[in-house]
C-alpha cells in the first residue's frame, strides 16, 4: 500500500499550528513571569517594563485561535481520511514538539536555578518553577498521545488539556491586563513619562541660563534660544506652558498636572538590575532616584541651585 501523500493544505496546515504553538507558548511563559516579577518583586531585580506584557498578550490573542483553529482542521481532515495520521510533517512535527518541550524544561529549569543560586527570592523560584512543569507537562501529554491515541486516557487528555490550555491563557492574558492596566492609563503613563522627561530639560535649560548669565531667568520664554535650538517645552496634552516661580535668588519652582501618581516600578522586573535611563517610556512613570515622584494633579518641585556645583561660565 503506498503511503499517502502530503499535499501543500496539509503542509501548511501543521506548520501555521507548530509556529502559533511555538511562539505561543513561549509568550505564555513570558508574560507568566513577568506577572509572577510585579507581583513578587525583588530588591535585587531591575524595572518592570510595559511590553513584557504587552507584546506577550498581543500575540497570545493572535497565535491562540489560530492554533487552535489549524488543530481543528487537521482533526477534521482525519476524520475524513484517517490515513493521514501517518503523515510525515505530522509525525515530525509531534516528535519534534515532544523532544523541544523536554529541552524547554530543562533549560528553563538550569536558568531558573542559576538564578536562585545568584540571589532571586524563593517565592519567584517555586512559582516559575511551577510553571514551567505545567506547561511543559501539558504539552507533552497532550502530543503524546496524539501519537499515541489507543493507549489508556487518550481521548480524555486529547479533550481535557485543549481546554486546560484555554483556561490557562485566558487567566494570563486577564491578570497581565490588570497589571498594565487599560491602554487610557497606558496613554496617561506616556503623557507623564513626557511631563517628567520636559521638567528635567527645563531644569537644565534654568542651570544653563544661571551658568551663563548669573541670575535665574526671569521666565520661561527667556531660555528660549533659536540659535542653538533651545525651546522651552510645553505640556504634550494640553500644550499648556508649564509652571515656573522664582522662589529667590537661588531658587525655583517647576510646576505639572500629572494624570497619574508616580509608582515604582524597581524590584518588579526580572533579575538583574537595569540601567535606570535605559527605562521603556510606556511603562512606568520613572523617577530617577526619586527626584521627580508626583501625585495626581498639580504637582510642583522645588530646586535650588549650588553655585559650587554649577559655577558661573567666565565670560
Amino acid at each position: 500500500m503506498n503511503p499517502i501523500k502530503t499535499t501543500p493544505k496539509d503542509f501548511f496546515l501543521h506548520l501555521g499550528a507548530t509556529i502559533a504553538l511555538y511562539i505561543g507558548v513561549g509568550a505564555l511563559i513570558n508574560l507568566s513571569f513577568s506577572i509572577i516579577n510585579y507581583y513578587f518583586p525583588d530588591n535585587l531585580a531591575g524595572y518592570f517594563y510595559g511590553n513584557s506584557v504587552a507584546w506577550p498578550i498581543s500575540m497570545l490573542i493572535v497565535l491562540i485561535p489560530i492554533l487552535y483553529i489549524a488543530e481543528w482542521l487537521i482533526a477534521r481532515d482525519f476524520q475524513i481520511t484517517i490515513e493521514k495520521k501517518s503523515l510525515w510533517i505530522r509525525r515530525w512535527r509531534i516528535y519534534l514538539t515532544l523532544f523541544l518541550t523536554g529541552a524547554l524544561f530543562a533549560g528553563d529549569l538550569i536558568a531558573l536555578i542559576n538564578t536562585y543560586l545568584n540571589g532571586e527570592i524563593s517565592t519567584r523560584f517555586v512559582l516559575k518553577v511551577v510553571l514551567i512543569l505545567i506547561v511543559a507537562g501539558a504539552l507533552f501529554k497532550y502530543y503524546f498521545f496524539s501519537l499515541n491515541d489507543t493507549k489508556k486516557w487518550a481521548r480524555i487528555a486529547k479533550k481535557v488539556i485543549p481546554w486546560f490550555g484555554i483556561i490557562l491563557v485566558a487567566a494570563a492574558i486577564v491578570i497581565g491586563f490588570i497589571t498594565v492596566g487599560s491602554p487610557t492609563k497606558q496613554r496617561n503613563l506616556r503623557f507623564d513619562n513626557q511631563r517628567v522627561n520636559d521638567l528635567s530639560t527645563i531644569q537644565w535649560q534654568i542651570v544653563s541660563y544661571w551658568q551663563q548669565k548669573g541670575k535665574l531667568p526671569a521666565s520661561l520664554a527667556s531660555t528660549t534660544d533659536s540659535i542653538s535650538g533651545m525651546i522651552t517645552p510645553t505640556d504634550p496634552e494640553t500644550k499648556n506652558s508649564y509652571e515656573y516661580t522664582l522662589k529667590s535668588d537661588l531658587s525655583f519652582e517647576l510646576c505639572a498636572n500629572f494624570a497619574l501618581k508616580y509608582e515604582d516600578m524597581s524590584g518588579k522586573g526580572s533579575y538583574g538590575r537595569v540601567m535606570p535611563y535605559a527605562v521603556d517610556m510606556s511603562y512606568p512613570s520613572y523617577s530617577p532616584e526619586g527626584t521627580w515622584k508626583h501625585d495626581a494633579g498639580r504637582t510642583c518641585f522645588t530646586r535650588t541651585i549650588d553655585p559650587e556645583k554649577y559655577p558661573k561660565i567666565k565670560q
